[in-house]
């Protein structure tokens, strides 16, 4: 769960695809231009396989490979499967399965399998002791501002509803405007979480840029390395969203279950105070059914 793979990509994380490209001249750059337009067609060449596709030969393939910064082939070829994560749309999971190849039952089967790989894959890459240290930050921050939009507003609701419940100073920025102003208010003592995957939503990287250079530390929580959010944030944790099509929550969802039991633990005093003001309120308060 670091914010990226070192010697991956030659410790040029930071760059886009784009921005590497730009670095070489124009010959190079018209030669690779269809791997950055569509990388999911190329991850699984061969150097070889994608010469041919490109009309050109592995020793150019593999120079232009070291001049975006990566040592061999292997290294683009990974850093392309992350990018063919990134530019992943809906459309293209669905088209990969046929209407008539499997039941109705069977592609819920294939969904609940993707949701427990991902949750998998959580368990076994997450540093629970930088969750500890993001927890620490945590109550140290003067307003904890959650950006996030479009689907990913669930996922802001779902933290920012867990993080009011331990009494903390949440401020959840799901809309353009509100990621503006909020952030352009921001300091030192302030702490930013922004949840965003895929290509990521435009306000919700710019929020994270704004907050950053307004002095607050930034958190991504995203799925893949080469997002956006893993370039400008000062730290990410990655949590899958794979799915058969359109993105899966399992894992997102999980990871917030983990920060919050330990923020809670964190200060158990203090949440067991508030817990047992809560109580009251969940054995006699109105808002629950009564027989």
């Amino acid at each position: 769960m670091k914010k990226s793979n070192a010697g991956l990509d030659g410790g040029r994380d930071h760059l886009s695809f784009a921005d590497r490209i730009a670095g070489l001249n124009k010959t190079r750059q018209e030669i690779i231009r269809p791997v950055q337009e569509h990388p999911r067609e190329f991850v699984l060449m061969s150097i070889r396989q994608m010469a041919q596709r490109l009309k050109t030969d592995p020793a150019t393939v593999l120079r232009i490979a070291r001049g975006l910064g990566f040592n061999s082939y292997p290294q683009f070829k990974a850093y392309l499967h992350e990018l063919s994560i990134a530019s992943a749309t809906s459309l293209e999971g669905m088209q990969t399965s046929s209407p008539n190849e499997s039941s109705l039952a069977s592609h819920g089967r294939k969904a609940l399998e993707r949701d427990l790989h991902n949750l998998h894959s959580l368990r076994n890459t997450l540093d629970m002791n930088r969750v500890a240290n993001l927890a620490k930050r945590i109550y140290e921050a003067k307003r904890i501002i959650l950006l996030g939009g479009d689907m990913a507003i669930g996922l802001v609701d779902f933290l920012d509803y867990k993080l009011t419940l331990l009494g903390l100073p949440v401020i959840p920025a799901t809309t353009p405007g509100k990621t503006i102003h909020v952030t352009r208010t921001l300091g030192k003592h302030d702490l930013v979480i922004a949840l965003s995957f895929r290509r990521c939503l435009r306000q919700t990287v710019e929020g994270v840029q704004q907050a950053r250079a307004s002095g607050a530390y930034t958190v991504g929580i995203t799925d893949t390395f080469v997002s956006p959010l893993a370039r400008f944030a000062d730290e990410c944790f990655l949590t899958s969203v794979e799915a058969p099509f359109s993105n899966s929550y399992s894992a997102p969802i999980s990871f917030i279950h983990v920060l919050f039991t330990i923020c809670a633990h964190y200060r158990r005093a203090r949440t067991l105070a508030l817990l047992k003001k809560a109580a009251q309120e969940q054995q006699t308060g109105f808002r629950w059914y009564s027989a």
